[in-house]
């Protein structure tokens, strides 16, 4: 450890400190399998480095904390009452006991406990217990009985059934320099306590143990049983107590029961090399522990970056499938059937008028300009079922892949959740046919832009005043959709009709080069206009995955941090 020099100890602090931050700021929002799980490990890395190791990197001088924990029933309370000599904890006769944990210590050590250095997230109270007692608080017990330089924490139950005590005996342990670890002969291989062990012993932490209750016809068994157990864990360097089985006295333990406990922790207490022996090799092996602890979170966050990643390149799928089908419906024939062929007809005459069109064109140029000025109404009507089957186009193909979007996030992680969080996600946004209808009439406004700026010079202006900016706005609109692809039948013929008498209309003002070039650039401003009413649908999905703060840059925050502190160390 880089600590044994006030600059390595400072630099290992500040690495362990970034690490902090980049922790805190990884999320973890997603409901995918193994998120519970990653979110409580992530929890318990915040509280060891706020209750732990930063702390005591901040004052590696500061007492040695001792928590004193184990399995319901199993006498703590009583033995750290017995250890000081009177009564500092209340034992809990009732099951579960819920009161705040107690943190015994020396009058001269008071300064270390009182203030926000350890445990920060709990708040402090002194005196008597009373029924406000719980989970969100320590109480503080000075007094001479403690030896200075090492302070006593009697934690809940480590299998309490209330799910807050079990939490914070979880999250006082992370918290030890030293845990007293206190089992029953009749539970000494429970399976909780042992998980907690694993724990200790892959950290690194000091562990003792406490073996309390014990029959004293069974005591070498038993204890020969527990040391082999605790070598298969790794923790053959645990000291073991051993309390037989007693009757208690003013509710203490006979003091032969615990003087071998009491000399140790008074010994340990006075000799500084020994505490700082025990306070390196639990900081050590915290510190050995952030990596592997910080790799498991790290690849939790790629699995929601994977899964938002995922939920996001199915909406922009769906929108990019729409637009590219807007685009075919433009030149396919598509919006030149139905109503608006029926309006051409009427715009321009019967179908005998189509079969003049090759030779009879001044005829037919002479006939269109009079529908233009003596019924103006027809060229609203075309222009009105042209917009009609636009819009139509735009807002299907948007339902389908709001439809798409919302089907296929229903089998992806993560998607069914947005979606009940975000219920207007199952369809099109609630102003999706407001915004087509004003995309539509701004695209039209486009067309007769365009039909103006073509009319610059003075010929080209005479001849759009025949026509009309208007009427030739509505067969450009045609024009730039008109494609015998797709049309089948009796139609074809018409819309071939329609497309050649539009084509030779525009092409006697503007030229065929012009006519080209215009038509091009009509759907191309549509395109795009259609880009960017898409891509607000596609930000909605978009957006619901943002406000879960998934975000992408975790992940490299919380590898670099690591790297800093292995650095540091």
């Amino acid at each position: 450890m880089a600590g044994d020099t006030g600059a390595g100890t400072a630099r290992l602090l500040e690495g362990v400190k970034a690490l902090r931050s980049a922790v805190s700021d990884t999320t973890l929002p997603l409901d995918l399998p193994g998120a519970p799980g990653a979110r409580s490990a992530r929890t318990r890395l915040l509280d060891q480095l706020d209750d732990y190791v930063i702390p005591r990197l901040t004052a590696l001088d500061a007492p040695l904390l001792a928590v004193v924990g184990g399995s319901t029933g199993a006498g703590k309370s009583t033995l750290v009452n017995s250890v000081v000599g009177r009564e500092v904890s209340l034992p809990g006769v009732l099951r579960p006991t819920t009161r705040s944990p107690v943190l015994i210590h020396h009058p001269s050590d008071a300064a270390w406990f009182s203030g926000p250095r350890v445990l920060p997230g709990l708040a402090r109270i002194t005196g008597r217990h009373s029924a406000s007692d719980g989970p969100g608080a320590v109480r503080l017990v000075s007094t001479e009985e403690v030896a200075a330089g090492l302070a006593l924490l009697d934690a809940p139950d480590i299998d309490s059934v209330v799910e807050a005590n079990r939490d914070l005996a979880t999250q006082l342990l992370a918290a030890a320099d030293l845990w007293i670890f206190v089992t029953t002969a009749a539970r000494y291989a429970d399976a909780v306590p042992w998980e907690l062990l694993r724990d200790a012993s892959e950290r690194g932490t000091a562990v003792a143990v406490v073996l309390d209750r014990v029959p004293a016809a069974a005591l070498d068994e038993i204890r020969t049983h527990l040391a082999s157990m605790l070598r298969e864990q790794g923790l053959d360097q645990a000291p073991i107590f051993t309390v037989v089985e007693s009757e208690l006295v003013d509710g203490l333990l006979p003091r032969s029961q615990t003087e071998r406990l009491t000399a140790w922790l008074a010994a340990l207490a006075g000799d500084a090399a020994a505490r700082a022996d025990v306070v390196r090799q639990t900081l050590e092996g915290a510190l050995t522990s952030l990596e592997t602890r910080t790799r498991a979170l790290v690849a939790a966050a790629e699995e929601q970056t994977a899964a938002g990643g995922a939920l996001v390149d199915v909406a922009g799928a769906a929108y990019e499938e729409a637009t590219a089908e807007v685009q075919a419906g433009i030149v396919d024939g598509t919006l030149l059937r139905g109503e608006v062929l029926a309006r051409w007809q009427e715009f321009v005459g019967t179908g005998e008028f189509f079969r003049q069109v090759e030779s009879t064109v001044s005829r037919m140029r002479d006939r269109f300009t009079s529908f233009l000025r003596g019924e103006p109404a027809r060229a609203d009507d075309l222009g009105e079922a042209l917009q009609s089957g636009v819009e139509s186009l735009i807002a299907n193909r948007a339902e389908l892949a709001a439809g798409s979007v919302s089907r296929a996030w229903r089998t992806l992680p993560g998607g069914d959740q947005l979606l009940q969080a975000h219920p207007d996600l199952a369809g099109s946004g609630k102003d999706v046919d407001r915004r087509i209808q004003r995309l539509v009439r701004d695209w039209q406004g486009d067309i007769l832009q365009m039909v103006r700026d073509e009319g610059r010079d003075r010929r080209t202006t005479a001849r759009i005043m025949a026509y009309g900016v208007n009427g030739l706005g509505v067969v450009l609109m045609l024009v730039t959709f008109a494609s015998t692809a797709g049309i089948t039948g009796a139609e074809i013929g018409i819309a071939g009709g329609t497309a050649v008498v539009g084509q030779k209309l525009l092409e006697a003002v503007f030229g065929d080069q012009a006519v080209r070039e215009l038509a091009r650039q009509a759907r191309e401003h549509l395109t795009a206009r259609v880009d960017e009413l898409y891509a607000a649908e596609r930000a909605r999905y978009e957006g619901a995955v943002t406000t879960l703060h998934v975000d992408t840059q975790q992940t490299e925050q919380l590898t670099a941090a690591v790297r800093e502190l292995e650095a540091a160390r």
